[in-house]
This record gives C-alpha cells, structure tokens and sequence, in this order.
C-alpha cells in the first residue's frame, strides 16, 4: 500500500517522488533533519534584531519576533516546497539581519528598515524574472563573492563575542578581552561554555548541534541566574527566567508594520539606496552560491548542469524576502543547513512542507524564546562565523588583482562594524586595481564603485550641497 502511494499516488505525481528516487518515508525524514539543524534561527534572530535599536532607540520584541521568525520561516519553506519542489529550507538570513539591525535600523525607524527587506525582495524577484540575476551574479567576481561571505562571518563572530560580553572596550585600545583585559561574570561563564559544547557537538556531527547547545546554556543561565546574585543588567537585554507557561497564542503584533518608502526621507536617499543594494547584495549570492551547492549535493541538477525550475526557485528566494519584511523578521534565504535533510534522503519540496509545518508548530512556543539571554545563543554566532570563514579557501591569494580586494573586504566589516564598508571598499579596490593594470572591469562594477564613492563621500556631499 506504501509503495502504491509512493509510486502513483497524489504526493508521487506532485512531488517526483518516483523520478527523484525517494520515498514519503525518507521526505519526512528528511524535512525533520532539516527542522532540527536550522531551528535554533527562531531563537537566534530575535537575539540579533532585538538587541539592536532603531534611530529612535526603540526595541523590537523578543517575543514578537520569535513568532514572526518562525511565521516567515514556515511561509517561505511550504511555499518553495510547493512551488519549486526542492528541498530547500528557507528562514531569516544571518547576515543580512546584521545588516538590518547593525545598517539600516541606527538611520531609521524599524518599519522603514523593514521596508527596505521587503523592497530587496522586491528587487530579487525582478532580477529573478527577467534572468538579469545571472548577469548580475557575473559582474561580481567569484572570490570577490567568497571574500563578501567570510567578512560577514567575521563580523556576526565579533557581534556574538561583543554581546556575550567575551569582547568588551578596553582602555586605550579599541577593544579587549572581557572587562579590562580580563574575563569576569558568570554571563561570560555561560558563553565560554555553550561554545565548548557547540563546538564539540558540532564537529562530532551530532544532530541539532547548535540547538542543543543553546538549549543547555540557556537551562546553565537560568540555574546560575537563580541562585547567584547577579544584576539583570548583567545578562543584557533577555534576563534568563523560566517563563510563567510555555505556551502562548502567537503575537502577530509585529505582522505588516512597514512603511516602504519612509527610509529614504529619514535617512537620505543614498544612505538608503547603499543599504538596499548591501541588502540585495547579501542575500543575492549567498542565495545563489547555496542553491547550486545543496542542489547538486542532492542530484538534481540535469545532465547539462542546471537546477529544476531554477526561475521559481530564484522567485520563491526573492519572495523570501519580501515575506521577512513584512514580518519584521529580516529577509529570508535559503539556508545551507538543509544540507543536513538532503544528507538524510530529502530531494523534492515534500521535506520543506514537513520543515514548514514544524516551524508552524513553534508558533506556539515564543515565551521560551523570551528565556534564551545573549551569551547563551551567541556561541551560534561565532560558529556560523566560522564556517563562513571558510570561503577564504576558495580565493586565490597568489592573485593581487584578487587578493587586495578580497583582503579589504574581509577586514572591513568587523573593524569598521560594517557590513556596508567592507562590500564598498572591496568594489572600489577591484576595480581601480583593475584599471591601473590595464584591464576593464565592466562598465556594471564602475557603477557600482561610484555609489559607494558617494556613499563614503557622503558628508562632503551633504556640505556641497547644503543639505542638513
């Protein structure tokens, strides 16, 4: 009878579960494999953009936020389950929620910040329908892509470190090791040891790494918080107390607060311009780069290279997006962590509707969320900032028309605390390198060295031409 279902039944003719060579079984499986080692985002994003305030130093709500993580991821995830029919979990981007909290939100209101999430994926759409995604993607150097991705991971690593209290000011230097050259508190006690453990369960493989890590150092914190006399202050901006109920009903109170177009009045109209294309820029490739990677993992690309409905695949991504900003979640990607349900035999959209209905399901939980403090969940930080790091492998040193920009790049971020900086700076490079040696770096990369010269020039700019 399974085997009837699977070989002509309704979910065989709309998932190719036959021609894919896989089973309802293994699907389920799989979408559970990809639920556990990506869930720990729902914890996560609320950390990142709550912990940041707008130019009107207003606060997100952890609680609200972890609804809408889990509301855009599970939206995201059914819709590429059944539309592009790949087993490509999506949720908000790491990364490009720093660019969010860290970029957009210090000059602006968090409806305009999100207005401009919802523009960018806008944007992907677009580029995703008309096929211009391609011509974009070739415009930009592969290592140049590489270095983009190592230098966001350098700087959610520092984040990770700076909130946990790891990384703190030092006197006379800009930054030190904990307190004054020391390590103190029994906040950093929890980070020190959530990321011992993480890294252990990581390289061990042991399934929902990340998330079981998160979960002991949270239960760690609030044993510690509850019995030794610590300011809350001490914690940051989440205190770690068991929650009054674990269940809720869902706060939507977030859902729609957007105001589309308000970020270009309150922060400029070239600020806002340059932080929307860092925001298409992060999520464009990174989207891109992990939809070949995990695609070919599983087998699905045709004999001439290509992914299946790759338009609706680079539709559903942009929409992705769009969807983060409406939630005022932050964009929403693919995330490589589906990896892990490819690797437990997921290969058609069948295991993202399973991933989805589960981050459904979350809805539910949001009052445990309220209970993870920063130093429990920021070891996750300096883990995927790690493997991102890993590009730099992919970039050829010996190469200086290469190695400069990409260096640049890299270093950008985390010393200037910016993702904008260090995308600008490693354009500019490129492309004058380029130039002094004689060689046309594309009419595309001109324009886009030019902005970020005007970004960078901005103040002269404002002075010239007398604007406040």
């Amino acid at each position: 009878m399974t085997t009837r279902l699977e070989a002509g039944g309704p979910l065989d003719r709309f998932f190719d579960l036959t021609a894919r060579r896989t089973t309802v079984a293994r699907e389920v499986r799989g979408g559970i494999t990809t639920f556990v080692a990506m869930a720990y985002i729902i914890l996560l994003n609320p950390i990142i953009l709550g912990g940041a305030e707008d130019v009107t130093h207003a606060h997100l709500s952890i609680p609200q936020l972890t609804t809408m993580t889990a509301l855009s991821a599970a939206i995201a995830t059914l819709i590429m389950g059944l539309v592009g029919n790949a087993p490509l979990a999506l949720a908000s981007g790491l990364g490009i929620n720093a660019v969010v909290a860290f970029q957009a939100a210090p000059h602006m209101t968090w409806p305009q910040a999100m207005g401009l999430v919802v523009l960018e994926g806008a944007v992907i759409v677009i580029l995703a329908v008309t096929g211009f995604r391609e011509r974009i993607m070739n415009a930009i150097p592969l290592a140049l892509k590489h270095a983009i991705a190592a230098g966001i991971g350098a700087f959610i690593a520092l984040i990770g470190m700076v909130d946990s209290g790891f990384v703190g000011k030092g006197e006379g230097t800009p930054l030190t090791l904990g307190t004054g050259g020391h390590l103190a508190g029994w906040p950093v006690v929890v980070f020190v040891i959530g990321l011992l453990l993480m890294i252990v369960l990581y390289v061990r493989r042991v399934p929902g790494a990340i998330l079981l890590s998160i979960a002991v150092a949270t239960v760690l914190a609030v044993i510690i918080n509850s019995n030794a006399t610590i300011a809350g202050k001490a914690w940051g901006t989440v205190v770690p107390k068991l929650p009054s109920k674990l269940v809720s009903t869902p706060d939507f109170g977030l859902f729609g607060k957007v105001d589309l177009f308000g970020g270009f009045g309150r922060a400029g109209v070239l600020t806002a311009l340059v932080v929307l294309f860092t925001l298409v820029l992060s999520g464009f490739f990174d989207a891109m780069g992990t939809i070949l990677g995990l695609t070919e993992e599983a087998g699905l690309l045709d004999e001439e290279g290509r992914v299946p409905r790759l338009g609706r695949v680079l539709a559903v991504d942009g929409l992705a997006g769009m969807v983060g900003g409406l939630t005022s979640s932050s964009a929403g990607t693919v995330f490589v962590e589906s990896a892990a349900g490819i690797g437990e035999g997921a290969r058609t959209g069948l295991a993202n509707v399973v991933t989805g209905l589960l981050f459904a399901a979350t809805l539910f939980l949001t009052p445990i969320a309220a209970v993870v403090p920063a130093q429990a969940a920021a070891p996750a930080l300096v883990i995927v900032g790690a493997l991102m790091m890993t590009q730099v492998a992919k970039i050829g040193w010996s190469d200086l028309d290469i190695a400069i920009p990409a260096f640049v790049t890299i270093v950008m971020m985390p010393f200037t605390y910016s993702i904008t900086n260090g995308v600008g700076a490693g354009v500019i490079a490129y492309t004058l390198i380029r130039t002094a040696r004689g060689r046309w770096a594309g009419w595309l990369l001109w324009v886009i060295s030019v902005v970020f010269v005007a970004y960078f020039g901005i103040n002269v700019i404002e002075r010239i031409f007398g604007i406040s």
